[in-house]
């Protein structure tokens, strides 16, 4: 600028430089694609196309339907879906192909449908007094994006945030009682999970709504506060910090505003409801961004285990997650109980994902 001054005639400016958009969808070729496992293939396949009615895009009906037809062998599967869909790679933003994946499953917790000494924490239905506004019904551009809050007065203000909750209850009824207040911070990151009573039944409790505040993982908070470094969160390092540090219990919870309403589901030894409305099956749901892979779709994910064993295979997008965001990034559905919560909090792993498309539609935008 300095320059620029003491010349007679102003410089040219130069044109402003437009970053080349990234596609976020790159066609592949089926012969790139890591080799899928016959086992793992038609169990994938099974997967998907039991609920493939349910996809969220229209495109998938005709597919559907003849994919009902096709014979359970790795041979006929193999040979549908090399005709029938076409495989696209996902890429990040700055247009890399690798992303996280991580690991979820359905918890079961002891607890009792009454308060106890015992039992203390309360696990809350949808409460009385949230609000709902469904934006695109006047904004269409916001589809899929909503407020929620409650009324004081003549206006509409934000729900309480999970400090608030946890300090002065909801207005909301009670489902359950826990026995430990981590139980329910893991049930509500996992977005689902059983109740253990007395009598050896269990309640089975599925998501049903949120407070609509963003979700903090608690894990952040014990990194920003120098307790433990970021490689060694995982959900048993945060549960062996709050044992041990029972007075910060609460400020821990806190750091993660978001707060998980649940419903009772009927009992059932399917998996989990998710965001697709069908049962999850352990080792072949994925839980994905909605904004980058329609509902109902196949994938093909390949990671790794957290000991290192490859991990590749057919899986079904069925559901999302609040920290499910951004193009390479999925969480995967492990099961239920404390077998598939070992491997799912450690799941934390880099991997490539493809969406498998109908090769007569037109590729996703």
């Amino acid at each position: 600028m300095w320059l620029a001054a003491c010349t007679t005639t102003p410089p040219t400016p130069s044109a402003p430089v437009t970053p080349t958009p990234v596609a976020r969808y790159q066609a592949s070729d089926w012969s790139a694609l890591p080799n899928i496992a016959e086992a793992d293939l038609v169990a994938g396949f099974d997967t998907w196309r039991l609920h493939c009615g349910k996809a969220r895009e229209a495109a998938f009906k005709p597919v559907c339907v003849d994919a009902a037809k096709v014979t359970p062998n790795a041979t006929a599967v193999r040979e549908f879906l090399q005709s029938r869909l076409t495989p696209y790679a996902l890429r990040n933003d700055d247009g890399s192909d690798s992303g996280l994946i991580t690991g979820y499953y359905e918890p079961v917790y002891p607890g009792s449908r009454e308060r106890s000494a015992a039992a203390s924490v309360p696990v809350y239905g949808v409460p009385d007094d949230l609000i709902t506004v469904e934006l695109a019904s006047l904004y269409p551009e916001l589809k899929g994006k909503r407020l929620r809050g409650r009324i004081e007065g003549r206006k509409l203000v934000p729900y309480a945030d999970a400090g608030a909750i946890q300090a002065s209850g909801a207005n909301a009824p009670v489902l359950a009682w826990l026995t430990d207040a981590m139980d329910l911070q893991f049930m509500q990151v996992q977005g689902s999970g059983r109740v253990r009573l007395a009598d050896g039944s269990e309640l089975r409790l599925g998501y049903a709504d949120q407070n609509g505040h963003p979700y903090k993982p608690v894990g952040r908070w014990l990194v920003e506060q120098s307790v433990l470094p970021a490689s060694e969160v995982s959900m048993q390092s945060i549960r062996q910090w709050a044992r041990a540090n029972p007075a910060r219990m609460a400020e821990l919870l806190a750091s993660n505003p978001s707060f998980v309403f649940f419903r009772a589901l009927p009992a059932s030894s399917e998996g989990p409801i998710g965001a697709l409305g069908v049962p999850l099956t352990a080792g072949y749901s994925l839980a994905v961004d909605p904004k980058t892979v329609a509902l109902g779709s196949p994938m093909l994910i390949a990671t790794t285990t957290p000991d290192g064993a490859p991990l590749q295979r057919l899986a079904a997008a069925q559901d999302t997650g609040g920290a499910i965001r951004g193009q390479v990034r999925a969480d995967f559905f492990y099961g239920t109980g404390d077998a598939a919560g070992e491997l799912a909090g450690r799941m934390k792993q880099p991997g490539k994902l493809w969406l498998l498309w109908p090769r007569d539609a037109a590729p996703p935008q």
